[in-house]
């Protein structure tokens, strides 16, 4: 994995959002300007934009799954191992994305994609929230949960609201049904990340919405792909990726971004 390092100027941390109740509103300004002048824009959005919907941040799911390990459950080892557990938990997030409606950081950014002429935005996400918020030119780099494939002849099908039925998991090629989501140890779709790191590469600002960024190669496209580009974060807390940006709004993506978006 590429890596480019930048000397970026000293943190402007904005706390309480775009207001700023006790930071400096210097960095909000510039990201209003930059993102006025901007011609190509790319966003990355993590689990925190959806926690605004009311879901669960990825590392933070609970329930049947409690005791389990996450990784273990997203991964090939753990489908082969018990794959009932699996599209058991993988059928409750599945009606927990269907329960929830996207929020004002997500319908934010669908309005952004009209107002920029080149706008990507590259989503860990598999809750499908963009896409029902309007987001039209959407990189789902780690799949969706709306379709189930074979594992072993790659048959697609449609989940609905009930998911995938247990019974139904074996198929009748000898192999099996699983979602359609890139678990730990998978590659990135080829396409879908090839897309992302072009619009990374080729973008004027960088918004980093609600991640961690600590799970790569996705946490790349921050920071790795263009030193050249306005990088703005926005999270409630600190990342890995916070001494490396140009600004970082302390706030939810439903707190900060519509008023971004508003003052554009």
């Amino acid at each position: 994995m590429p890596s480019i390092e930048r000397a970026r100027k000293p943190l402007r941390q904005i706390p309480g959002g775009p207001a700023g109740r006790s930071g400096e509103a210097g960095g909000v300004e510039e990201l209003l300007s930059r993102l006025r002048a901007a011609r190509s824009v790319f966003v990355l959005t993590g689990s925190g934009i959806s926690s605004d919907s009311g879901l669960p941040t990825f590392r933070g799911a609970g329930g049947l799954w409690r005791d389990e390990r996450v990784e273990e459950l997203a991964s090939p080892e753990g489908f082969a191992r018990d794959p009932v557990l699996v599209w058991t938990w993988y059928n409750e997030r599945n009606a927990a994305h269907r329960r929830a409606n996207p929020s004002a950081g997500h319908y934010a950014l669908a309005a952004l994609e009209d107002r920029v002429p080149d706008f990507t935005l590259a989503t860990q996400n598999v809750d499908s929230l963009h896409k029902r918020a309007g987001s039209r030119n959407l990189l789902e780099l780690h799949g969706n949960l709306r379709e189930a494939r074979c594992t072993g002849c790659s048959q697609r099908r449609t989940l609905d609201a009930l998911g995938l039925p247990l019974s139904e998991i074996e198929h009748a090629c000898g192999g099996r049904m699983r979602p359609d989501i890139v678990w730990f140890g998978e590659a990135l779709p080829r396409d879908a990340w090839e897309a992302a790191t072009a619009a990374a590469a080729r973008a004027d600002v960088i918004l980093v919405v609600g991640t961690s960024a600590v799970v790569y190669p996705a946490a790349a496209l921050a920071t790795h792909y263009n030193a050249g580009a306005f990088v703005a974060e926005i999270n409630p807390e600190a990342t890995a990726i916070s001494e490396r940006v140009d600004c970082a709004l302390r706030g939810t993506a439903a707190g900060v971004l519509p008023s971004i978006v508003q003052s554009l």
